[in-house]
């Protein structure tokens, strides 16, 4: 059964962690549907104990209950756009690479979280190359940050240049129909701005800058924001493109909540409607 079939109403698919402070994975994601009227639906592949300072405990779905929660989705609602965060570890990623597959979900954007954007490295060696090797492939965009596209590219990446060249030795060596390397991480003229290629159109993709230590989720949100436009429709630049502009405003009004690093405001005009204006505005 072709997961696009079923329902007449956008619907897309998060299949990612949940992160109990709420600024990233799962709720990130569903916020994020929502605020582009588009029905929300998840497959949790992991819970964690975090808050803004960061994460105190993970523990992982079993891969029978991930692929459980995806086949209960996609049998009965149907899905027009999935994303990927989270996964933790091999049998997870395989197991959502195998329902992918089956169940025919395309509009396939992976956010490949193996590093964080400080270059910690977050699932091992072989969660990785499970990764590379069965999901990526079936990918219609893959979203890596700087540390992950240096592992997938295998080159250095210190500038505009290098994130170039990553991009486009990623899309011809994994196969994934487009490639948006991102900048958040990046120091310098290169901060915040994302690279994005297709195979024929080598893009520079720049937006107002936002000044905020509160960007927590800022992946989550942008992959799933372009999820939520394929789920309408839009053309894979197009949603790109969208989506980066709703990060931006989203940075704008970043939420100053916790000790540590708060989460951007995916609900914004909620905030602008009560007066509160973001701590980058």
């Amino acid at each position: 059964m072709n997961a696009e079939t079923i329902s007449r109403v956008p619907v897309a698919l998060t299949i990612a962690g949940s992160d109990s402070g709420g600024g990233a994975g799962i709720q990130a994601d569903l916020r994020t549907f929502a605020f582009h009227c588009v029905h929300g639906t998840s497959a949790i592949t992991c819970v964690t104990a975090q808050n803004t300072l960061g994460v105190a405990r993970v523990d992982a779905m079993a891969p029978e209950a991930v692929a459980a929660q995806i086949q209960a989705v996609v049998e009965d609602i149907g899905v027009q756009a999935a994303k990927t965060g989270m996964l933790l570890n091999q049998a997870i990623i395989a197991t959502v690479a195998q329902q992918v597959e089956a169940l025919e979900i395309n509009n396939l954007v992976v956010d490949p979280v193996m590093v964080s954007r400080t270059g910690a490295q977050l699932i091992d060696d072989d969660a990785i190359k499970t990764l590379l090797q069965q999901l990526i492939p079936l990918a219609a965009i893959i979203t890596p940050n700087r540390y992950e596209a240096q592992i997938l590219s295998g080159l250095p990446i210190n500038t505009l240049d290098d994130m170039r060249a990553a991009a486009q030795v990623i899309h011809r060596n994994l196969k994934a129909k487009a490639v948006l390397v991102k900048g958040g991480g990046m120091q310098g003229n290169a901060r915040g701005v994302d690279i994005w290629f297709d195979g024929q159109h080598l893009e520079t993709l720049t937006t107002k800058r936002v000044d905020t230590k509160n960007t927590h989720g800022t992946g989550c949100t942008l992959s799933a924001a372009i999820a939520s436009n394929l789920a309408k429709g839009q053309n894979l630049y197009q949603a790109v493109t969208q989506a980066k502009e709703y990060v931006t405003t989203a940075l704008t009004y970043s939420l100053n909540i916790g000790q540590g690093q708060g989460p951007v405001g995916h609900f914004f005009p909620l905030l602008q409607n009560d007066g509160y204006r973001g701590v980058g505005v």
